[in-house]
């Protein structure tokens, strides 16, 4: 069963990575296709319309990029019953590395040597957790959690809602990790489902958690794909990396006895720290406008952040 686990979160982090970038091409085709008709953009300076937001999750590109949404979740769904969350939330936050290689094709993004460095940071952290980790996971928490799961879920999802149509400028970051987090409950809520096994109907539909699965996926894909639409991919993926993987991991050791090889729990700590910090520099090199219109100056390079002046001064 361990092992099903790795390779079903493995599964969840390629498809996740795959998904992220075709909606966010998505987005991109969307944009340029409103500018054409003279309609309002979307140049990261304010929320997208709703309108346009569901014009997005119209495009073909969209679409695909959905389905393997779905694929991701069943991944990650098989890997959170069968992992301590710690090591299945970082396993399928290597998405991340897999949006940004798969970005450089399809949407023309250009990897610094800075964006290596941290990108395989993120994977030398998730070996060390990989290692780390003890197999033995418990399933089963009190209805007190369950109900927990659900009235967090709603808190995130009004906080997120809010965020990404008035946060301005901050939207994308708001949106990446308000999904991040409502995906994280997702984890938590198939860690502890009651009616899986044996299979009850009834034990499903009337268990909490099944409607904070529910309802923290529908709104954690729709907040995601407005920051997609006015964000950074690399960004917003990486917020959502620190938002899915920090809160389930916490919550895991904390109220599920997930727990590290006996002796090996500072290398669980420290391939944990520096999977978000790695999570956490790849969104702040790369949190800003998107370049939709392939307008934008070209990124500084060396640690700088931002882009360049269209003065030149920065070149």
């Amino acid at each position: 069963m361990y092992a099903i686990g790795i390779i079903a979160a493995s599964m969840a982090a390629v498809a996740y990575g795959v998904s992220t970038v075709l909606r966010a091409l998505g987005a991109r085709r969307v944009a340029v296709e409103q500018r054409e008709e003279g309609k309002a953009g979307i140049d990261g300076s304010s929320s997208p319309s709703i309108e346009s937001t569901f014009s997005t999750i119209a495009d073909p590109a969209f679409i695909f990029g959905t389905v393997m949404v779905v694929v991701g979740f069943a991944g990650g769904a098989v890997a959170a019953r069968f992992l301590p969350l710690f090591l299945a939330q970082s396993i399928v936050s290597a998405n991340l590395v897999v949006t940004a290689l798969l970005g450089t094709l399809l949407l023309s993004i250009t990897l610094h040597t800075r964006d290596w460095v941290t990108i395989w940071l993120v994977v030398l952290s998730l070996f060390m957790l990989g290692v780390s980790s003890s197999p033995n996971v418990q399933d089963d928490a009190s209805m007190a959690f369950h109900w927990g799961l659900l009235i967090a879920t709603f808190i995130l999802v009004t906080v997120s809602l809010i965020g990404v149509y008035s946060g301005g400028r901050l939207a994308a970051p708001i949106g990446g990790a308000g999904a991040g987090l409502l995906f994280g409950v997702i984890a938590c809520a198939v860690r502890v489902l009651h009616g899986l096994e044996p299979f009850n109907a009834i034990t499903l539909l009337t268990d909490p958690a099944a409607w904070a699965i529910a309802v923290a996926g529908a709104v954690g894909f729709y907040v995601q794909t407005v920051a997609l639409q006015v964000g950074a991919v690399n960004g917003v993926t990486a917020m959502l990396v620190v938002g899915e993987t920090a809160g389930p991991s916490i919550i895991g050791v904390a109220f599920l006895g997930d727990s590290a090889h006996p002796g090996l729990g500072w290398l669980a700590v420290v391939g944990f720290v520096g999977a978000v910090i790695g999570a956490v520099l790849v969104a702040w090199y790369s949190t800003g406008e998107p370049d939709h219109f392939g307008e934008a100056p070209p990124e500084k390079g060396g640690w700088r952040r931002g882009r360049q002046s269209l003065t030149g001064d920065d070149a």
